[in-house]
Formats: C-alpha cells, sequence, structure tokens
C-alpha cells in the first residue's frame, strides 16, 4: 500500500472541510493530513457520488489491517459527534482515512507519534440521502 487509492468527496464536503481547516487549531500532521486527501480527491455534486463512498456522515465498516478488528462507526464532523455513538471525527487520523474511501478500498496511515496503521472498507452501511449512489461509470464520465 505505497499508493493511496482514489477517493471522492463531494463539493459541500469539500467546501465544508475547508473551513473547518481554517477554523481549528489542528496538530501540523494532522492538518497536512486532512489537506492532501483534500487536494487529491475527486470532487463531485453530493447527486453524483457512488454507492459505496465513505461521505460525511456516512457509516462505515472497516478492518484494522494490524489487528484484525472490524468496526462500524460514523464519519462527523467535529461538532456533530458528541453525543453520537460510535461516530469518529473526520480530524481524527482514521476519520481523515477514511474520507472518500470505496468499499473494497485499503489505506495505509500515520498515527500521532508516527505508527502507521491500515484499514480495508468493508462496507458503507449508510450513505445520506443527498448522496444519490449514482454508478461509478457515470462518476467517472464527468
Amino acid at each position: 500500500m505505497t499508493q493511496s487509492p482514489p477517493i471522492i468527496i463531494t463539493t459541500d464536503d469539500f467546501d465544508r472541510l475547508e473551513r473547518v481547516l481554517e477554523q481549528h487549531a489542528l496538530p501540523e500532521e494532522v492538518a497536512e493530513f486532512l489537506e492532501t486527501e483534500i487536494a487529491r480527491a475527486q470532487v463531485v455534486p453530493p447527486a453524483r457520488v457512488p454507492a459505496g463512498v465513505v461521505t460525511m456522515n456516512s457509516k462505515v465498516r472497516y478492518k484494522d489491517l494490524e489487528t484484525g478488528v472490524e468496526r462500524e462507526v460514523q464519519l462527523l464532523f467535529p461538532r456533530n459527534g458528541e453525543s453520537v455513538e460510535n461516530a469518529v471525527s473526520v480530524l481524527a487520523p482514521v476519520g481523515i482515512a477514511l474520507l472518500g474511501m470505496s468499499a473494497g478500498q485499503s489505506i495505509s496511515y500515520l498515527m500521532p507519534g508516527g505508527k502507521r496503521r491500515s484499514l480495508e472498507i468493508l462496507e458503507v452501511t449508510y450513505q445520506p440521502e443527498e448522496h444519490a449512489g449514482v454508478s461509478q461509470a457515470a462518476v467517472a464520465a464527468g
């Protein structure tokens, strides 16, 4: 896993994540990771997001490739995760790693302190209604 897999984010998520970066004092490595992921993402309107892509507010089941442990979490903006069970912030390294990934993809990322982790997306169990779940071919066609 030397190269990061392609990711897709919505125009709405892109705009809000840009604001989050401006408004939060983040550790340098976290800010750089989020900026890198946003910069490399294919940005599409919400209605053009394929089914099976992790968008903000999605619920996703993933596997930690070091431990074999599976988890289901909901990817949320920082303020939204206060009372949501199994929430993960998009400002956490694992949250950034999940953003824009699709079922079947794997990614390696750094934790604070320099420890490398890897995960595989098993399934997006919930995708917000505004993300219509179009086919990957439709997105690629533009």
